[in-house]
């Protein structure tokens, strides 16, 4: 698996950030506060696949742009970026942690 930094995740991550708009919650809150399956259906069939993109850092190069599986890293809920997002079990530091620190997110390759 090829999975790549999702520049427009991300800048769109720091504009959340910037505004405002992210919930400092508990690291493992995330169970709680991602977006149901339904949800993610109905935002996509509203929005599209390029805006629930938005709401991803990273992008799997091996999937097709038009599935889920193409976006990887969720941070928010269609609404606000949260601090427990979970793209992954066992990962050391949270994507949006990560933001904060302007860091490139764990496991995502730039090149």
């Amino acid at each position: 698996m090829a999975v790549v930094l999702n520049k427009r995740g991300f800048e769109f991550a720091k504009s959340l950030i910037a505004a405002g708009r992210f919930v400092y919650d508990e690291r493992d809150a995330w169970s709680e506060h991602q977006p149901s399956a339904a949800a993610e259906n109905a935002f996509i069939r509203e929005h599209g696949y390029g805006a629930f993109g938005d709401w991803h850092l990273g992008i799997n190069d091996e999937k097709p742009a038009d599935t889920k599986g193409h976006y990887e890293f969720p941070y928010g809920d269609f609404e606000k970026a949260h601090r427990c997002g979970n793209p992954r079990r066992g990962e050391p530091r949270r994507p949006v942690q990560a933001l904060r620190h302007r860091e490139t997110p764990p496991r995502i390759s730039t090149a």
